[in-house]
């Protein structure tokens, strides 16, 4: 079973590689570009046929390796 894991900075914490993406964006005449975050994306392919173990499985994976709960947050799709 394949899950999609998306992981984002929290709001508050600044997001320098964000800041350098949106400026770029604006010298590229897209001038309404008021903001950009950036993250990490994971395709995880479990071998479970059970939906709900498998996001549970991928849920401990987020806690303890995909994002650092200090400062980012991840959702589970």
């Amino acid at each position: 079973m394949k899950i999609k894991v998306v992981v984002t900075l929290k709001n508050g914490v600044l997001d320098p590689q964000g800041k350098a993406i949106q400026q770029t964006l604006n010298g590229m005449s897209f001038s309404n570009v008021d903001d950009v975050r950036q993250g990490k994306f994971f395709e995880i392919n479990v071998n479970e046929n059970d939906e709900a173990k498998a996001k549970s499985q991928v849920e401990e994976m987020c806690k303890k390796l995909l994002a650092n709960l200090v400062i980012e947050d991840y959702k589970i799709l």
